[in-house]
């Protein structure tokens, strides 16, 4: 059996070996287009690649995954978290989980991954063709399927072909799926950024708060976690939560939109007002610049309180009804305009791609042509931060893997 996988990254290798490894007399190549292999992996984590999660934290898959969570549901039963973080410790990959259950490498380098991949690839007869740029893929006359490259690279002839190229916020990319009768959901960005032109905000770059809630004004789009003010606007994973939770509308809004920020997380408007009325008795004659409710940092809070035109040295005591009630909105519905996407270039993630009902759910074989599969982020499947997006790739490489290899077991 000869197996093309198109792709060479996480999603590509992991399924290349385990092709390999169910069936080892199977011909299985990778096409790359690029001149290198496992990109995105390299660059995961910030160069110390995040290739999983505990899920200790995850209550509903939804919550992690916006787009794909019922399907990953079914598929995370055959191949979890524990089985890849398992997977790669025997073979040869120490892990450690953080407190935000996040999993890396315990020498905290990509490249103890990228070995692993590559050199388990390696002794398993993968072979792998690098700068090979799909053109197509067609259906020959005795029933198998013929990669073509772009320039001149002759046609490669498989049984089964596999696609991994990953997300792309071009659609034309795809348009080549789109001929053999897939049915595509338009891409656009997630896990981004938010640019902010708001002055004084920017001035406390590198401000970092814990436990905040942001959401889109208008919208039941909200996300919680750290916030990190930059000098561009505002950055940190519930940003990049928000981002990807809202992914479809702020592309539709043209990445412009009321951005609204609850500095006390997820209390409501009512809890703040007690906790302010609170501190207006119980610290009446100090004044409000040295009083600082729940940790906010002195020069956020400084900041906050002139938000609401409240002096610092105002005492609590003085504090009327009209003030606090007007700080206490300040403190959970803040809100900004974004003015557009910054760029988060550790990571970069697409939803969109092939809809999930082109494809089997039980083996991520295509719906319009048999003997080819899909895995990874060319799907219409995407996850936040925090190791998930590695996690579905190793996921359903392993899936589509066993899909292939039902014909040689």
């Amino acid at each position: 059996m000869k197996v093309g996988i198109i792709g060479a990254g996480a999603a590509g290798f992991f399924m290349a070996i385990q092709v390999k490894t169910r069936c080892p007399k199977a011909e299985v190549t990778i096409y790359e287009k690029s001149s290198s292999v496992l990109a995105k992996v390299r660059v995961s984590g910030g160069g110390r690649c995040n290739l999983t999660n505990s899920f200790a934290e995850v209550v509903d898959l939804s919550h992690v995954y916006p787009r794909g969570h019922r399907q990953m549901k079914r598929w995370l039963s055959e191949f979890s978290h524990t089985d890849a973080f398992d997977w790669f410790e025997s073979h040869g990959v120490a892990l450690v989980t953080q407190e935000d259950q996040c999993v890396f490498p315990k020498v905290q380098d990509s490249a103890a991954v990228i070995n692993c991949l590559t050199d388990h690839a390696r002794r398993l007869g993968v072979k792998v063709c690098l700068k090979h740029a799909v053109q197509c893929v067609v259906r020959t006359e005795t029933d198998q399927l013929q990669i073509q490259f772009q320039g001149q690279q002759p046609a490669a002839l498989c049984d089964k072909v596999a696609v991994t190229i990953g997300g792309t916020p071009r659609s034309e990319a795809h348009d080549w799926l789109s001929a053999l009768g897939h049915r595509m959901e338009s891409p656009c960005p997630s896990l981004y950024t938010f640019a902010i032109k708001h002055s004084a905000l920017n001035n406390l770059m590198g401000i970092v708060v814990d436990a905040v809630q942001v959401g889109i004004a208008g919208t039941k789009f909200r996300a919680e976690g750290t916030l990190l003010i930059t000098h561009w606007g505002v950055s940190g994973p519930a940003v990049l939560r928000l981002s990807s939770y809202a992914a479809r509308h702020l592309s539709d809004q043209g990445f412009r939109a009321p951005l609204v920020v609850s500095w006390a997380g997820d209390r409501t408007t009512e809890e703040v007002v007690e906790t302010l009325q609170y501190l207006s008795v119980e610290h009446a004659r100090k004044q409000l610049g040295s009083i600082r409710p729940y940790g906010l940092q002195a020069r956020l809070w400084q900041y906050l309180l002139q938000r609401a035109e409240l002096p610092d040295t105002r005492t609590w005591a003085e504090l009327g009804k009209k003030a606090l009630n007007k700080l206490a909105t300040i403190l959970t519905a803040d809100t900004y305009e974004i003015e557009g996407k910054g760029t988060w270039k550790e990571e970069f993630v697409t939803c969109g791609g092939v809809s999930l009902k082109s494809v089997s759910t039980k083996t991520l074989e295509s719906k319009c042509c048999p003997g080819l599969y899909f895995a990874g982020e060319v799907l219409d499947v995407d996850a936040v931060t925090g190791g998930f997006n590695l996690q579905a790739a190793w996921t359903m490489a392993y899936v589509a893997a066993q899909g292939i290899c039902r014909d040689c077991e």
